[in-house]
């Protein structure tokens, strides 16, 4: 028998409380956490290159930040389906836990071979948080406000960086710490600000809407109310009912969701995450080695030239994102997309021809990531919007996994190389691709977005198990 509920009417319905707030600050951290991992494979490079125990060539530090997003790939399609069928609270401090556990081992990596595996670990960590938190955080935000916070959420990665950049500065100081050690004690940074998110965690309660798609429409009621409390809403029935019946959803009814009901929304979404994923991943695992090589800035000044790289890719998605809201998604993503590869474009130019000193590409970063922050962003926006709600979190992961093995698992490598042989026209032909193809994502919104500002999650894409 269908089971008739308003939650997800009223989830909507709700100003923004102290519960949304409490969502945001304990889910938002897995940005913050990642934004901090990469920031420190990227301004140790130098570090680990001087080590007495790794002493890491170009080559092993690009293959060993490949192996971390491909950690993430593979840790995402697991944990992903793991939320989809088990509940994203469940999955919150399981992922986190393997994060914790897997950084801690980072500091004490004897060679390259127990770096890159406990590298690959912590990815498959961060991996899992995307999928999990990503679909938890569109299902509890309200629909008015959702595109800002996922953009927001998903532009703290850079306060994140920060945190990597500034703690670099300080432990990598020279006569500060033994060559061995600066290193291993930056890696424990992680560790220290996930302990105490897990305390945090305690405090969330399981989403309804994912409550009431697996036949637990009490029990979505009773967290219904208690949301309503902390935002102190009346509990008055919401305004639209939905009938939903319990269904168990297999990777048939995902395959045929995916490919036969929604083609074009699954084309769209792999295109904007594949594009993004080369654009970010081999050009940030590598910044410091380009700073390194052609620049000759210091192992321990990096951080410097990472914190205002940072400061503009927070402020992308902070200034920009109301406007995915008002304006919409489909005109600002192909904004976000076109201006990114454009502005790329002539930085590459600039930089090949010599005409930019350290400072001035770090400047020109920041313009350019001021735009590509917020466009990768909403790619992860769209594709948890996108599809229905019983496979949201596998849906992120799938396409969080395919995108990024496809332009983010081989650009590090890639520009490790590229930065390698000291030619500045070899690294320029790897940033004018990334133009290329952040230029056709944008035409690609243009044909294929989807107009989901302001909308009900169910109304963009229907639960599998609703019934008319």
């Amino acid at each position: 028998m269908p089971t008739e509920t308003d939650i997800p009417a009223r989830l909507d319905r709700l100003r923004w409380g102290r519960f949304h707030t409490l969502v945001i600050a304990a889910l938002g951290i897995t940005w913050i956490l990642d934004g901090l991992e990469v920031t420190l494979a990227g301004s140790l490079s130098g570090a680990l290159k001087a080590s007495p125990a790794l002493a890491l060539s170009d080559a092993e530090i690009g293959l060993s930040a490949s192996l971390y997003v491909a950690g993430a790939v593979s840790g995402a399609l697991l944990f992903g389906w793991l939320a989809d069928r088990h509940g994203r609270r469940r999955l919150f401090n399981v992922t986190l836990g393997v994060y914790l556990l897997a950084t801690a081992a980072t500091a004490f990596s004897a060679d390259f071979w127990t770096f890159a595996l406990f590298r690959m670990l912590t990815g498959a960590g961060i991996g899992g948080e995307y999928a999990a938190i990503n679909s938890a955080i569109q299902e509890l935000i309200p629909a008015r406000y959702r595109g800002r916070t996922d953009l927001v959420v998903n532009g703290s990665f850079w306060i994140g960086a920060a945190l990597g950049a500034g703690g670099t500065v300080v432990l990598l100081e020279p006569g500060r710490f033994a060559p061995d050690l600066g290193w291993r004690l930056a890696f424990g940074i992680g560790a220290g600000l996930g302990l105490g998110i897990l305390w945090l965690r305690r405090f969330l309660p399981e989403s309804p809407r994912w409550l009431m798609t697996h036949g637990r429409v009490a029990e979505a009621e009773r967290v219904m109310q208690t949301i309503e409390t902390m935002c102190g809403a009346a509990h008055a029935p919401g305004a639209a009912r939905i009938a939903l019946v319990e269904r168990r959803i297999g990777l048939f009814d995902v395959a045929r969701t995916l490919f036969r009901t929604y083609p074009e929304r699954s084309l769209y979404a792999l295109v904007l995450m594949t594009s993004q994923a080369f654009f970010y991943n081999a050009i940030f695992f590598t910044y410091a080695l380009v700073l390194g090589r052609f620049f000759a800035v210091p192992a321990q000044a990096i951080g410097l030239y990472i914190l205002p790289f940072a400061a503009g890719n927070f402020l992308g998605p902070l200034v920009l994102g109301p406007l995915f809201d008002t304006i919409g998604r489909k005109p600002m993503i192909a904004f976000t997309y076109a201006a990114s590869g454009v502005l790329l474009a002539g930085t590459a130019v600039l930089f090949v021809e010599g005409l930019l000193g350290a400072t001035g590409l770090t400047l020109a970063w920041s313009v350019v990531f001021f735009f590509a922050s917020a466009a990768a962003s909403s790619a992860y926006l769209t594709v948890g919007e996108s599809f229905p709600l019983e496979m949201r979190a596998l849906a992120i992961a799938v396409f969080y996994a395919f995108g990024t093995a496809l332009g983010g698992v081989v650009g590090p490598w890639l520009f490790g190389v590229l930065v390698g042989t000291g030619e500045r026209a070899a690294i320029g032909w790897g940033y004018g691709f990334g133009a290329a193809l952040m230029l056709a994502a944008a035409a690609v919104a243009l044909r294929l977005g989807v107009a989901a500002e302001r909308r009900s999650l169910e109304d963009v894409a229907r639960p599998l198990s609703s019934v008319d």
